[in-house]
């Protein structure tokens, strides 16, 4: 295994212990996947990453703290316990030093918190993709409305889908999932021009009774641009969309057809760096 290889499971091994254990790193572990000593990675992690491994794991979690504050009604106290620091008051120092503005102002409606995303050592430039012709299918889910000031969707959606996960949404919906395979998608829908933001929703397949406070949408018959990405959330997705609006949308010029772009998220460990994820672009075929 060569060192990309390995640095690549350290982070993966590193985002799973900050986002789904909540719990400190292991160096023991480390030492064990880098096959050397913690101190000899801690050089050869910032040799080749520009950036040292403490300070990785700061900003990370500082970055997840502001999804926190954004998403839930979290108490800084225990905030600044769940993310390691001694006290509020070390963690609210070092919170706005990163972020520039305080636990507090961070929960107003127009603050912008800065995001150190998730690391790649190295990224999959390859792509496939397909088309795939779909009958219509019915989506049941919960919608928010997402600022689109500069930076801002990437802060506000990853805290929406956090929030569900929370307040037991998530579960719900995925209860009511009956997709072949199952997944969920997240939809962008209208965007509006005065407010500056759109409305986004988790949704799933379903045949279920819609229930109370949920939404559900109607896709029509279309053909759809199925683009595959592999890797941990969001970043993978983010970066099939760069793909897209660089490359494959200049080469592959189709018609739009009259429906949502939908992102599809498997049913899996998105934290793991082989987690597939989907992009749908629906086109109009021409008929010749």
């Amino acid at each position: 295994m060569d060192w990309n290889d390995k640095l690549q499971r350290i982070i993966d091994y590193t985002e799973d212990h900050l986002q789904r254990k909540e719990e400190p790193v292991d160096m023991d572990e480390i030492t064990r996947i880098s096959g050397c000593s913690y101190h000899f990675f801690l050089k050869v992690f910032s040799y080749m990453n520009g950036i040292s491994y403490a300070e990785y794991v700061r900003h990370r979690k500082l970055t997840l703290a502001g999804y926190d504050l954004k998403s839930s009604p979290i108490k800084v106290v225990d905030l600044s316990y769940k993310y390691g620091y001694d006290s509020p008051t070390s963690f609210t120092k070092a919170f706005q030093q990163f972020h520039g503005i305080s636990p507090k102002e961070a929960r107003g409606a127009s603050a912008r918190l800065q995001v150190l995303p998730r690391m790649q050592v190295y990224t999959r430039n390859k792509y496939s993709w397909r088309i795939e012709h779909k009958p219509s299918f019915r989506l049941i889910g919960k919608r928010a409305s997402i600022s689109c000031i500069a930076g801002s969707p990437q802060t506000e959606i990853p805290g929406f889908w956090n929030e569900c996960q929370k307040n037991g949404i998530y579960s719900r919906i995925i209860s009511l999932d009956t997709g072949k395979p199952k997944g969920l998608f997240g939809i962008s829908e209208k965007y509006d021009e005065a407010s500056d933001q759109l409305s986004y929703a988790i949704m799933a397949i379903s045949d279920y009774i819609l229930p109370e406070g949920f939404c559900e949408m109607q896709i029509p018959e279309t053909s759809w641009a199925v683009f595959d990405c592999r890797g941990p959330v969001p970043q993978a997705i983010q970066e099939g969309w760069d793909y897209l609006r660089k490359e494959w949308l200049v080469k592959y010029p189709f018609q739009h057809a009259s429906c949502p772009e939908l992102e599809w998220y498997s049913d899996g460990n998105s934290y793991s760096s082989e987690y597939p994820s989907q992009i749908w672009i629906p086109i109009i075929i021409k008929e010749d």
